[in-house]
């Protein structure tokens, strides 16, 4: 798992106690592990991890509905990305 999607679950886990994993395709909106009172600071934290900046307008929800999905979304190296590796 690459860092900053380990420093996303780490974030969303600290948040839950209860919990002590989550599934890469577990529903993060459906099973309240991301509400609307933290909705805020984690695409904020999604910006820092990331390196790209995020128009709260224009995000699409199922881009971070999932840890899968963030990591293709935010994470996922592109052929260029990974030529220069």
């Amino acid at each position: 798992m690459a860092d900053g999607l380990q420093q996303v679950k780490s974030w969303i886990l600290d948040r839950h106690p209860e919990r002590d994993d989550i599934a890469p395709d577990l529903d993060l909106i459906e099973n309240r592990l991301i509400d609307s009172l933290s909705f805020v600071e984690f695409v904020f934290l999604l910006e820092q991890e990331s390196g790209q900046s995020i128009q709260m307008e224009t995000l699409e929800v199922d881009a971070i509905r999932t840890l899968a999905a963030i990591d293709t979304h935010f994470f996922a190296k592109t052929g260029a990305e990974v030529g220069q590796a």
